[in-house]
């Protein structure tokens, strides 16, 4: 199953909105076939192992990270190679939410006599499949916060400088991140301090550049600099009824598409729950939120954010310096937010921190 799980991770950007599947199939302890999902339109994990077997693939056992589909979509469904094949056992790393499959592929396979095991390295699976089993389960998108922190916390210096606080390793680290996610979220703050672009480079290109997403409830930004070029990528503007119609409209003009949305509490900002829920609904299963410290902080209070990649850079920017999150927090340490540390990298010069954060899940 850890094979299978690194043959999704080998996809995993070029997949969306289907999830990156690995299949290994094993027969007398040897493998004989393996696969992984081709993009949209294209074959799933189980076929393509099956199609690199031949022969062999009967009497063999299919280690899959997802529940194999059972129902006709873009590809038929992958039960009926399995058993057409002649597999003897099918084991899974973890069930697919999605409505269409919950349990009718397993219930197909035994139907046919086949064994099926459920929940092999289901911890390593869910890991890998986060984005996607969340996005089906939630109808939101699975929400990655990244942060690039001196040692004291801070995002920039006193004048505002950041460039650079981390290394290249790191920076080339963040966007891979920004290649395996499907949209790229800021708020209008860093998008008037930094004039972003947004896009993925200094990596393997996805197969889709992810989409820019801009939240600016009052109409702060102007449709113009990178974030805007759409030959980059396409953009997406997020705002409320605060915006007058005149920034609304240059938007539009300038090709971003634009989306209207409640305001967040105490009428600031925007519902950041409606903009998860919107992004599923495009199609988002992983959105990286880039900032700055309002952002950030906004989606900690609001419960909203899954996980949380960290660079921490080796340097000190003192009291002066702006601090990665701005939200009230707990008055008292027993009441800490306290996050679960996933993994902890080395990336250059730079320590790269990887975290589940505690969430109050809200239905879609």
């Amino acid at each position: 199953m850890r094979r299978a799980v690194e043959l999704g991770e080998g996809v995993r950007r070029r997949t969306a909105p289907n999830p990156w599947v690995g299949c290994v199939l094993v027969r007398d302890g040897e493998i004989v076939g393996e696969g992984s999902t081709e993009p949209p339109g294209g074959r799933h994990a189980e076929r393509v192992a099956l199609e690199a077997a031949g022969d062999r693939a009967r009497g063999a056992t299919a280690y899959v990270t997802l529940e194999p589909c059972a129902h006709q979509g873009r590809t038929g469904p992958c039960v009926e190679p399995l058993i057409a094949t002649g597999i003897a056992a099918v084991v899974i790393g973890v069930e697919d939410p999605d409505p269409n499959v919950s349990g009718a592929g397993v219930a197909q396979l035994r139907a046919h006599g086949i064994p099926v095991e459920l929940g092999s390295c289901r911890d390593l699976v869910e890991r890998s499949l986060a984005p996607y089993l969340h996005h089906r389960r939630t109808g939101r998108a699975y929400c990655v916060l990244k942060t690039a922190i001196s040692l004291d916390g801070r995002t920039a210096a006193a004048d505002g400088s950041s460039r650079w606080i981390t290394g290249p390793e790191a920076r080339a680290d963040a966007h891979r991140l920004r290649a395996e996610s499907q949209a790229v979220v800021v708020g209008s703050g860093t998008a008037l301090a930094d004039r972003p672009a947004l896009t993925a480079r200094d990596t393997e290109p996805p197969l889709h550049q992810p989409r820019r997403v801009l939240l600016d409830a009052r109409g702060r930004v102007t449709a113009e600099g990178p974030l805007f070029d759409a030959t980059l990528a396409p953009t997406l503007v997020i705002t409320t009824d605060h915006a007058p119609a005149a920034a609304r409209d240059a938007w539009t003009a300038a090709g971003a598409k634009v989306e209207v949305v409640g305001p967040g509490p105490a009428g600031q900002g925007v519902d950041l729950a409606d903009v998860l829920r919107l992004l599923g609904h495009e199609g988002v299963l992983q959105a990286l939120i880039e900032g700055g410290a309002t952002v950030h902080g906004a989606f900690v209070a609001a419960g909203l954010a899954n996980r949380m990649v960290a660079y921490i850079a080796p340097v000190l920017l003192g009291s002066g310096g702006r601090s990665a999150l701005e939200w009230h927090g707990p008055e008292s340490i027993t009441d800490a937010m306290r996050a679960t540390v996933i993994a902890v990298d080395l990336v250059g010069n730079d320590l790269r921190i990887e975290l589940d954060l505690p969430m109050n899940p809200q239905p879609a």
